[in-house]
Parts: structure tokens; sequence; C-alpha cells
């Protein structure tokens, strides 16, 4: 495996974890990862680049080794983190972003907000969430309401092992091997001497704010650079937006400069699933 280090910088008063691979003086890639997941779930397609890069993927706030927020996560604070992590990190010019899942959705935003930052951008089944309707206004704020008064709390796992079972459980794709690797990662040690995944239980509590893909649309449609879908093979991704074809033709011509692939024997996890694969049409994309 290709060694990775781990930074810490302060973000928006936050303590955030980079773990970064290679060597600064080549051309930055960034990495981000998904909702419940973290950097060093990258690890494996790292390993299969070939083309020499440094690579920078952070631990989203209140995930991985990353401080924990005041009890709320607002989508909107990730787009604030990553604009200072990419001020503090690569100052100049554009960069590659690939996002996986929540991280496509976030850099996906960005791409729009920030056009002149973006060289190329490589979505990995984030292309947005499915869409609402005003009229589950009431009943989401009732829900978040009701969340706030009972918090959320995490599965406590009695070893690394069971945490590598869980993994698993998660993704039948995923090796023994690979499981074994992300169980110390993904999960923190308790006094107790158990384990807990490293990820705040505050996620798990209703967005109270409706996704409204009008407003993702707008953004996306100020995106200058090209930007890359790329899906699993497992129908994860329109089974989770229970959407149709229509829905999905409007998202696409949204994009000025739209491509598309996918990855065959392939989940949403698609990192883990095949990421030799992955790496050959990231490095396509981005040469």
């Amino acid at each position: 495996m290709k060694q990775s280090r781990s930074e810490f910088v302060k973000v928006r008063g936050l303590r955030y974890h980079v773990r970064t691979w290679g060597d600064p003086a080549h051309r930055p890639l960034w990495l981000l990862h998904g909702w419940m997941d973290m950097s060093a779930s990258f690890q494996f397609l790292v390993d299969e680049l070939r083309v020499e890069r440094f690579v920078l993927a952070p631990d989203w706030r209140g995930f991985g080794l990353s401080q924990w927020a005041a009890g709320a996560y607002w989508f909107a604070d990730y787009l604030g983190d990553l604009d200072a992590l990419l001020r503090a990190f690569t100052p100049e010019g554009p960069v590659d972003l690939v996002g996986h899942s929540m991280g496509g959705n976030v850099v996906n935003l960005y791409a729009g907000v920030r056009p002149a930052r973006v060289r190329r951008l490589a979505l990995l089944e984030g292309f947005g969430l499915p869409r609402t309707s005003p009229a589950a206004a009431p009943a989401r704020y009732e829900t978040w309401l009701d969340e706030l008064v009972e918090a959320p709390s995490l599965k406590p796992y009695a070893s690394l092992e069971e945490v590598a079972a869980r993994l698993m459980r998660n993704n039948p794709r995923l090796s023994p091997e690979y499981a074994e690797f992300l169980a110390p990662h993904w999960s923190l040690q308790q006094d107790d001497g158990r384990y807990i995944l490293a990820g705040d239980p505050a996620h798990k509590i209703v967005n109270p704010v409706l996704y409204r893909v009008e407003e993702a649309m707008a953004c996306w449609r100020r995106i200058e650079a090209p930007v890359l879908w790329l899906w699993g093979d497992g129908e994860w991704m329109r089974k989770w937006f229970k959407t149709g074809e229509e829905d999905l033709a409007e998202r696409r011509a949204a994009f000025r400069d739209l491509r598309e692939a996918i990855l065959p024997d392939c989940g949403h996890m698609m990192h883990h699933d095949q990421p030799a694969a992955l790496a050959r049409v990231l490095e396509d994309f981005l040469a």
C-alpha cells in the first residue's frame, strides 16, 4: 500500500483531519468521501493510480478523525469547509475534484459556486438527491423536532473483527482483506474497549431543510469544468433515487460538458469493489 500522511488543520473552528499521499510537487487530486465513510476508504483507489499525483482526502466534519460539530450538521457547511481546505492546501489554480455519494453532492454544488476553482469534476454516484415536494415540509420538521428530543446513538462492537463483519454485511462485495484494513479506520475504540463507528451520531438526525433539485441544477449550470458521472452496475442509485429517465434527463441537461461511464461488477462503494477499474477511468478522464 502507498503510504499516507495525516495532517490536522483548523477549518472554520474545527480540527480537521486531511490524509495525503504522494509528493506535494505533483498535480493535486482531491478525493471527497461519502456519508458515514472516511478518508482512508480511498486507500485502494490510490494504490491503483499509475500517474503520480498529490492526493488529498479530508475527513468531513464529524467523520473519521475530524472534530465533531456542536450538535448539528448543515449541508452548506461542507461547501464552506471545502472552500477553506482548498485555500489552505491548494490555493493556486483550478484543481481536480472526485466526490463519492455525499461527497459528490458537495463538489457538484461547489463546482458551480466556484467554477474557476475546478479543472475536472468526477462524481461517483453523487448526482443529487431525490426530489422533494413542499408539501412534505411539515412532516419533515416534525420528524426533526422528535429526533432532537431523542438523541441518536451508535451501536458498539466488541472487537475490530465485529466491525469488519459489519462492513462486509453492508457491502457483500467487500473482501475480508479490505474489511480488515478499513475496520480500525472506520471505528473508534471507547474507554470500555468496545468500538463505535467513527462518526458523530448526530449525522443520523434528519435534515429539516428539504432538498430542492432546482437549486442544485442552477449551480450545475454554472459549472465550467468537464464532468464525469460514474455509475456502479448494482442499480443502487436508481433504487435510491426512485426516479425515472425523465428526471435523470433533466439533471443531465444541467451540465454543459457531461460524460458518463458504468463500472462493471461493482455497487455503490465502487472504490472498494473495483479500485483498479475506477482508477483507469478516472485517469483517462483527468488526463
